[in-house]
């Protein structure tokens, strides 16, 4: 998209993320939205926010009214000197820096009729609800779409009126199922037959269309058939598209729809919606919010809630869910209005683009967890505002929270998407802000992809590092905060910095991370420390929330998730039948021919054990390592440009000519018996190459060049000099022959053991780079590469090519991200990390989340609790106790009951051990609890 909105050609370096999670169609008509956002408290600029960053056409806030002390408990585009000025005007400045590609305008004015009919998508915040009525019904009988959200304290309400005529295109995003076909009937109906290898998966009432069908070829390319699953099948994605009839905002009002947010509060919903109206009746006549955990408040409240004309949405009314929603009523989170404000922005992406199925058609949210696990009544003063930024956190918590937060010393890992909200959550909610210490680590720079998300960061960011810039961007936000930047990575090798005393004067750490591994060290970490962690993660439009409390919930490394499913070897070497076949073999490829090999050459030419580990790899890696180490250092070993277009060319006609040619002398097409090429097997063809052909002409320039580079000889992107240099080159001819062993298993390849190669002599030939495959950089050749070689082989296998965004997402095994998501996940998170401070220590008080922000799904619980084992141990020496029980470690206890004499009074010590990790492996348990008997 161009600046300002117009129509364009989308920035897939900006958007690639995004872009896998929405599709290409579905931003397009985002990209054509006019989006309008009224009201600039923490919940509006949340949402405004997201929705920038998403890419629509324009977006206009919209608020009447000034900054005041409890906004900037959330509002992280207000700063102090700001009070007293309109908030969309000073939020404007700030959310227009976020993305150049989106207008970004402010109003003032009163939201009349015919101002609304400029915005395709309407969102309220901080509105009455006589406006609310007034504009959802004059939206619904335009056509506008609208969005209602709003936020009190530890309630959250979200709706949605995407009016009569709204088309859903893609109802969850997932990617369509896909089998092979063995057998088509002529019947009517037709019978179509499935491979054997595994379930097809569909279900009766889905939807399918036929590609590569021979024989009945009418079949092909034909419009979506719904089918009558006949075996045994697994749930399938919606049709592509459905009609979604929503009804007005009075109409919903009076006959609620919900959508559930937790299945442990079932009546909770009903009970809210008369709740949040009973706060608009409140301020209707009071023109306030009521006094925060001001008893007198409590009567009024209940009153309105007890009208006849509102009663009737629940069978009775919970008067002390009511008596708390006023208590808190005044207050403004950071998370909540993080959580409902991605909610919110996901639901104006649906509106625009017809992606995702919308909520239909309220939402309601409450975090009452939080508050204190014995009931604690909080008094009037407590919670009185205090003309600070925290006013709106110290009206639902009270101010000895707020003291708590600020000594609070976090240790967060990463400063990416994740990262990036929880530091801006972090300082709203005013953690370090007194005697406390934020540490934020990471080691990466930021990139162009970055800025679609982590939108801490700017253009002008770009190259520096992560962690510095965020820590900056948050200083901003809140001048109190107490924040250090590192640039480590989390390992045993950064140990030595992360050593004891680090983690002895942490409070809790936060992980922001994007793999495994590093989870799972932190974890490790955390529990020999006994420090809480707070876990999250993202995936599209899903996103969990764990949280993790020593000696009372499971840790992260308890329960895991299955391993991926892998490509057989066999299939990659010779069999492919998808296109997610031919990158994986592409991206061994380029690992084979530009990375391994320099690392071993290197390795052999400087490292005396190199041999002595070669010839004790299985099978018959060691003749393959060593065979490609004598190719770069001896035979293929360039001096000159045309050395490495000659490699390149000869390379090419080895891989997508030769190898097949002689697949096909060992493999016939039939053979006795039942032909070898059927079902999944297809039957390749060889390729002539040609200078004409751009994709051969791709795939000679980049290998050609990676070659060079890696020799350190300069490249070319001359095309007319490289056919040149190509009409130079003579081929080899080839002539298949008898007696190659050809592996049909990987059974077969795992017990082939070939014998070794050459004897290497030393060599003059000096490496000057090892490539580490690097995607998103479009000047480097490696997906140029990989998408070349991908469709090359595709195009020997006559299976469809895949494009170069489509090939980046599978070769780069790309996590889809979108800022939606992360916000209402870390929005979770917080919530989770205010119940740390305040130091519950129930399990039933803490929530483990996941999310499906696309169906929308979301489902919370308890967490798992932690195992405990009991273990009775006599000892021979004894050990003085002064008090039972208590923690001490187990080694100081072995130690000491090693130097002391058995006392007649102590017969045994039973020790009860409450780990958040323990296996029948783990020798030594750092913390238990006893008792003596």
């Amino acid at each position: 998209m161009a600046k300002n909105g117009n129509d364009a050609e989308i920035d897939e370096g900006l958007y690639s993320r995004q872009l896998y999670v929405l599709g290409h169609e579905a931003m397009k008509r985002m990209q054509i939205s006019n989006v309008l956002i009224s009201g600039m408290r923490g919940l509006g600029v949340e949402i405004a926010k997201n929705v920038i960053l998403g890419g629509v056409k324009s977006v206009t806030v919209h608020d009447q009214g000034v900054a005041e002390w409890r906004d900037l408990s959330s509002q992280f585009y207000l700063r102090e000197e700001d009070l007293g000025k309109n908030r969309a005007e000073v939020s404007q400045l700030r959310l227009a820096e976020l993305n150049n590609y989106v207008s970004v305008t402010a109003y003032t004015g009163a939201l009349t009729e015919d101002y609304l009919t400029k915005f395709q998508v309407v969102v309220l915040t901080n509105s009455s609800l006589d406006e609310q009525h007034q504009v959802g019904d004059f939206c619904h009988s335009k056509g506008i779409k609208l969005i209602v959200a709003d936020t009190h304290g530890l309630f959250g309400q979200l709706f949605c009126d995407f009016g009569e005529d709204m088309v859903v295109y893609d109802a969850t995003g997932e990617q369509p199922l896909s089998a092979m076909i063995s057998m088509i009937t002529k019947d009517n109906p037709g019978v179509v037959t499935c491979l054997d290898e595994a379930r097809h998966g569909f279900e009766s009432g889905d939807f399918v269309t036929f590609t590569e069908v021979q024989g009945m070829t009418e079949l092909n390319g034909c419009q979506p058939v719904e089918i009558k699953a006949l075996g045994k099948a697994s749930p399938h994605p919606h049709p592509p598209c459905v009609s979604h009839l929503q009804k007005s905002f009075s109409s919903s009002m009076a006959e609620p729809e919900f959508v559930m947010t937790d299945f442990a509060k079932f009546d909770r919903p009903g009970q809210l919606h008369l709740g949040f109206q009973a706060i608009h009746a409140f301020q209707k006549k009071h023109n306030r919010l009521s006094t925060p955990w001001s008893k007198v408040c409590d009567c009024p409240t209940i009153t309105l809630c007890l009208q006849p004309c509102t009663v009737s949405a629940v069978e009775q009314l919970d008067e002390s869910l009511i008596r708390k929603i006023s208590y808190v009523a005044a207050g403004d989170l950071a998370p909540i209005n993080a959580f409902i404000g991605g909610l919110a922005a996901q639901e104006v992406m649906k509106a625009c683009s017809g992606k995702f199925m919308p909520i239909k058609q309220w939402l309601y949210y409450d975090a009452l967890e939080c508050l204190a696990e014995e009931d604690v009544m909080l008094t009037e003063e407590e919670c009185a505002p205090k003309n600070c930024r925290y006013d709106g956190q110290i009206a639902v918590f009270g101010t000895k929270l707020q003291d708590l937060l600020g000594k609070q010393r976090y240790f967060l890992v990463g400063a990416g998407a994740i990262g990036c909200e929880l530091l801006k959550n972090f300082a709203m909610m005013g953690l370090a802000s007194g005697d406390g210490e934020v540490i934020v680590t990471d080691m990466d720079t930021i990139e162009k992809s970055n800025l679609n998300r982590q939108f801490l960061f700017r253009p002008s960011d770009v190259t520096k590092m992560k962690s510095d810039t965020a820590a900056a961007a948050v200083k901003q936000m809140n001048p109190h905060i107490r924040i250090t930047g590192h640039q480590n990575r989390v390992g045993p090798d950064t140990e030595r910095v992360y050593d004891d005393d680090f983690f002895e004067s942490l409070d809790g750490v936060a992980n922001a991370l994007d793999n495994v591994d590093a989870r799972m060290y932190m974890d490790r970490r955390c529990v020999y420390y006994r420090k809480p962690l707070l876990e999250s993660g993202t995936l599209g439009t899903k996103g969990n929330v764990q949280v993790v409390i020593p000696f009372l919930t499971e840790s992260y490394s308890s329960s895991q998730d299955p391993p991926e499913k892998s490509i057989p070897i066999c299939t990659l070497k010779n069999f492919p039948n998808a296109i997610e076949h031919t990158l994986q073999w592409a991206r061994d490829e380029f690992e084979g021919l530009f990375k391994q090999p320099p690392e071993n050459a290197v390795q052999y030419l400087t490292d005396p054990k190199f041999m002595e580990r070669t010839l004790k790899l299985p099978g018959a890696q060691p003749a393959e390592v060593l065979e490609a180490v004598y190719k770069s250092l001896v035979t293929d070993c360039p001096h000159s440009w045309a050395d490495c277009v000659s490699w390149a060319r000869n390379h090419w006609q080895c891989q997508y000519s030769n190898n097949i040619r002689q697949l096909l002398h060992n493999f016939p097409l039939t053979s006795t018996g039942a032909p070898f090429w059927s079902g999944p097997k297809r039957c390749p063809h060889a390729l002539d190459f040609s200078t004409s052909n751009e994709l051969h002409m791709d795939y000679i320039l980049a290998a050609a060049n990676l070659y060079a580079q890696s020799y350190g000889i300069p490249g070319s992107t001359d095309r007319v000099a490289l056919v040149k240099i190509l009409q130079e080159i003579k081929v080899p001819v080839f002539t298949p022959r008898s007696g190659v062993k050809i592996h049909v298993s990987d059974q077969e390849l795992q017990n082939s053991n070939s014998s070794l190669g050459k004897t290497i002599t030393n060599s003059s030939c000096v490496y000057y780079s090892v490539f580490m495959f690097e995607q998103d950089d479009d000047t480097n050749f490696h997906m140029d590469f990989i998408v070349a070689a991908s469709n090359l082989r595709a195009e020997n296998y006559d299976i469809p090519p895949a494009d170069r965004h489509k090939s980046k997402l599978i070769a780069g095994k790309i996590i889809p991200a979108i800022a939606t998501t992360t916000a209402a996940v870390v929005g979770l998170v917080c919530l989770e990390l205010i119940k740390i401070v305040q130091g519950h220590n129930k399990l039933e008080s803490f929530k483990n989340g996941f999310m499906n922000l696309a169906l929308p799904f979301f489902a919370f619980s308890e967490p798992i609790a932690a195992p405990k084992h009991k273990v009775s141990v006599c000892f021979i020496s004894s050990l003085e106790i002064k008090s039972s029980p208590m923690t001490i470690p187990m080694t100081e206890i072995v130690t000491k009951v090693s130097k002391k004499k058995l006392g007649k009074h102590v017969k045994a010590l039973v020790f009860e051990l409450c780990c958040n990790d323990l296996s029948d492996e783990d020798v030594e348990v750092p913390y238990v609890r006893y008792t003596i008997r």
